[in-house]
């Protein structure tokens, strides 16, 4: 949709120089774009050998065959390499409004979302189209369709708690591709499964569909569904939902905007790239001014519930890929004192020492998936921040200090 920041009477040349005819304003022009039906297309044999393959991604270039990456291996489809000619065959038609064609023509590139039918099953699919080298090609990424619950993922059982607050913020930390949108979608869906509330998710992309159980869940997608994070968390909070996905807190707005839909009695859940639980806290500050950083520790101190740093490994157990590490670290009364104190090199500390209460560090975390023969001890002191500390957990020793607070 185009948008003016000039009054009504530039509204024509405003639409027209964004690509959009004044048809694509009437009334049947924008039931069309929600109620059309699907069509089948060339292209989609190469989507439905994907989810066939139960692949994550699908990538088209010239010259060579459309390449699946399935369980994060590319694998080459068993037919010739696509040619210039073909591949223009098979994917101008999935551009299929003036403003698409539009955004690719003017800058080299357009994503959007894609649907189609397999055995009865809708699947999604966000698309990045994209020239290179003078010519046309694809990524597409499929949403997946099935959240796995807690016991699927091996979770720890604190997981599961926290899906019972009402009110703050959980936050999941990690690098790209650690599984934190995996972790939140089996929380949503554990909701879902026990409480009469309304879910807002705001994702970039959607990663996975749920289905309404017990909850009423809506999902927009920034770029498709709304044109940014900031207009859709300043909608969200207007659109009376109980509980918010702000998907990733990627700057001072939307980080503000959030909080503030907890300080308001909304569960707040979403995504950070830090390593650790602690290490978070620096993380956030370093979206504001230092002369703000004390306000933003007492609102992290009254807000937050729970910080969750998530790796995936490679797991040893037949029938499971990969599985979880996770750091949890809950807001107790000493955590929320030393975020307050700036005391966030204590924090480790704080988190042996709250054990009791489902708190737990990576070293812990590592030595249960050891015992219970999920991962290898090599994997597990190949990722371990304190192999010492690992070892002896492994030996039986506990590790926790607490006088050291």
């Amino acid at each position: 949709m185009a948008h003016s920041k000039s009054k009504s009477k530039n509204t024509n040349s405003d639409a027209h120089s964004n690509g959009e005819s004044m048809d694509a304003f009437t009334e049947e022009a924008i039931a069309k774009r929600f109620v059309t039906k699907y069509v089948e297309k060339e292209v989609d044999r190469y989507f439905r050998a994907l989810v066939k393959l139960e692949g994550s991604d699908l990538h088209m270039k010239v010259g060579q065959p459309p390449i699946c990456r399935v369980h994060g291996k590319l694998k080459p489809l068993n037919r010739a390499p696509v040619t210039a000619e073909e591949m223009c065959r098979l994917l101008i038609p999935m551009l299929e409004t003036d403003r698409l064609r539009n955004i690719f023509n003017e800058e080299g590139g357009a994503d959007f979302a894609y649907t189609i039918e397999v055995d009865g099953v809708r699947w999604r699919f966000r698309v990045n189209m994209l020239q290179q080298m003078g010519q046309m090609g694809l990524v597409a990424r499929r949403v997946n369709n099935f959240i796995p619950d807690f016991r699927g993922l091996h979770l720890p059982p604190t997981i599961e708690k926290l899906c019972h607050h009402e009110q703050g913020m959980i936050l999941l930390a990690g690098i790209t591709g650690s599984g934190k949108s995996t972790t939140i979608a089996s929380m949503l869906n554990y909701i879902n499964s026990l409480y009469i509330k309304h879910i807002l998710t705001l994702e970039d992309p959607i990663e996975f569909v749920f289905k309404d159980d017990k909850c009423l869940i809506n999902q927009r997608e920034v770029g498709i569904d709304v044109v940014d994070f900031s207009i859709g968390m300043k909608h969200a909070v207007r659109e009376d939902p109980d509980i918010i996905l702000v998907g990733e807190l990627r700057d001072e707005e939307t980080f503000m905007t959030a909080i503030h839909a907890a300080e308001t009695g909304h569960l707040v859940f979403g995504t950070i790239h830090a390593s650790t639980s602690p290490s978070t806290i620096g993380r956030i500050l370093d979206l504001f001014p230092e002369e703000m950083h004390s306000a933003i520790r007492s609102a992290i101190a009254m807000n937050m519930k729970a910080i969750i740093a998530q790796k995936l490994l490679p797991s040893i157990r037949e029938g499971v890929g990969r599985v979880p590490t996770c750091e949890i670290m809950t807001f107790n009364p000493t955590v929320k004192k030393l975020v307050l104190e700036e005391e966030d090199h204590k924090l480790a500390d704080a988190i042996r020492i709250g054990a009791e209460e489902g708190m737990q560090d990576f070293t812990m975390s590592l030595q249960q998936l050891v015992d219970d023969e999920l991962i290898d001890r090599p994997t597990a002191f190949q990722v371990a921040p304190n192999k010492d500390a690992l070892k002896m957990a492994l030996k039986g020793i506990n590790v926790s200090q607490p006088g050291i607070l």
